[in-house]
């Protein structure tokens, strides 16, 4: 099996676009199931934000996959398959592994360096292993990616590098301290923007969401106070500061309900506040566009370039692990083979003389399967050394051949690992 990326993000698509292809909720998981039940796939993952839509597959085959996989993506955002296609990129075998440690290790963010997209993907991975969708392929390699994604953190300061979307639109606000704050939403990115928002001195926060429990939570975690959805025009009324990370698919915030100068922050795809709000007067609305246009947080410096090379050498030792592990299952059948030969023959040799004792007996049997073990340990210790080289199966499969080894036996022993 192969490993094929498909998808698109901030860097191959407008927000306009980003914002009509996003799934969640049941869309994504009846995506999911979809992707995983064509013929060609026989693991898949997706991870859907704000900035991406990405597809992880195991396949067996390229091009149908690849087919079926960007037909799906069509029906499932409602998005005609010409219209979506010049959007898209595709990623295969290295290079989709080699995309996914860039994208957990916060190099593809809108925001290099950002850290919520380690717990994107994890959650990603997460609903996959609950969902059946993923196997062995999938689950080794996002693991290791998660690993990366971790170590690019702790290691390199990759995360100080660039703000979060937050800290990069909050930049655009001026000076904090002492202003109001709305914040409408309590999910992840909500939680991340109160916290922000407290950080930076901003002491009279509300927070309004559907749910006022989860609400009520995250506005005591801040030390501000919490309100019910539909009371976001009555709030708006005295906030300074409006950050939005909702999604729900429909406008909470339109110009109607703004009667004061605000600036507003809108982090949600599909957009949460309707961007004619630009047009009433002393309202400053800032949307992942304007995030995106402004360049903050994308400057490249010794941080990334440490992240880079990280990923550089985690590419290398998961593709080293890789074709070690393909070359495995031969070598397993081979010693396998060796030792049917080796009681067939020492089975033979006992009946010729019956009149050995016990003790013999055991030294004769040690004997041959020394013998044959030190024939064997150079070969198949070199054989899993050439395999990480480029066309390293090519010695897996001399081996096949110069052994007369079953081509089902290597399968049958990989089948058994999995």
């Amino acid at each position: 099996m192969s490993v094929l990326a498909i998808g698109l993000s901030h860097r191959t698509a407008p927000v306009a676009m980003l914002e009509r292809v996003s799934v969640t909720g049941d869309a994504l998981v009846k995506l999911l199931h979809d992707v995983r039940q064509d013929a060609c796939v026989a693991e898949a993952m997706v991870v859907s934000t704000c900035n991406r839509v990405e597809v992880y597959a195991a396949v067996d085959r390229f091009h149908a996959a690849f087919t079926s996989i960007c037909d799906l993506l069509s029906v499932h955002t409602g998005v005609a398959a010409d219209e979506l296609r010049p959007h898209l990129y595709v990623h295969y075998e290295e290079r989709a592994v080699e995309h996914l440690f860039s994208v957990v290790c916060g190099l593809d963010s809108m925001v290099v360096g950002e850290g919520q997209i380690l717990g994107q993907v994890r959650r990603a991975l997460k609903l996959a292993q609950k969902q059946g969708t993923v196997g062995a392929v999938l689950n080794e390699l996002v693991q290791q990616a998660l690993r990366v994604g971790k170590r690019a953190q702790t290691d390199t300061g990759i995360d100080k590098a660039g703000a979060s979307l937050v800290s990069a639109g909050l930049a655009l606000a001026g000076e904090l301290p002492g202003r109001r704050a709305l914040v409408v939403g309590a999910g992840s990115m909500s939680s991340l923007a109160a916290a922000t928002l407290a950080r930076a001195g901003v002491t009279d926060i509300v927070v309004a969401n559907r749910t006022f429990a989860r609400g009520e939570r995250l506005a005591a975690s801040v030390g501000g106070r919490a309100v019910e959805l539909s009371a976001v025009q009555e709030e708006l009324a005295a906030a300074d500061i409006v950050i939005t990370c909702v999604g729900a698919g429909r406008h909470v915030i339109t110009p109607d309900m703004l009667t004061r100068e605000a600036f507003l922050l809108d982090l949600a795809l599909p957009h949460d506040i309707d961007p004619a709000v630009r047009e009433v007067p002393g309202v400053t609305l800032v949307d992942l566009e304007t995030i995106q246009e402004s360049g903050i947080g994308s400057r490249e410096g010794d941080a990334v370039r440490s992240v880079r090379e990280l990923v550089s050498q985690e590419l290398d030792a998961y593709l080293d692990a890789e074709r070690a592990a393909k070359v495995t299952p031969t070598v397993v059948a081979l010693r396998g083979k060796a030792a049917g030969v080796v009681e067939a023959e020492l089975g033979r040799l006992l009946m010729r003389i019956p009149h050995l004792d016990d003790k013999t007996r055991d030294e004769v049997a040690q004997a041959v399967h020394r013998v044959v073990d030190k024939l064997l340990h150079e070969p198949t210790v070199r054989v899993k050394q050439l395999a990480t080289s480029p066309g390293g199966d090519h010695y897996a499969q001399a081996l096949r051949e110069l052994f007369d080894l079953d081509p089902k036996m290597p399968e049958a022993v990989r089948e058994v690992e999995l």
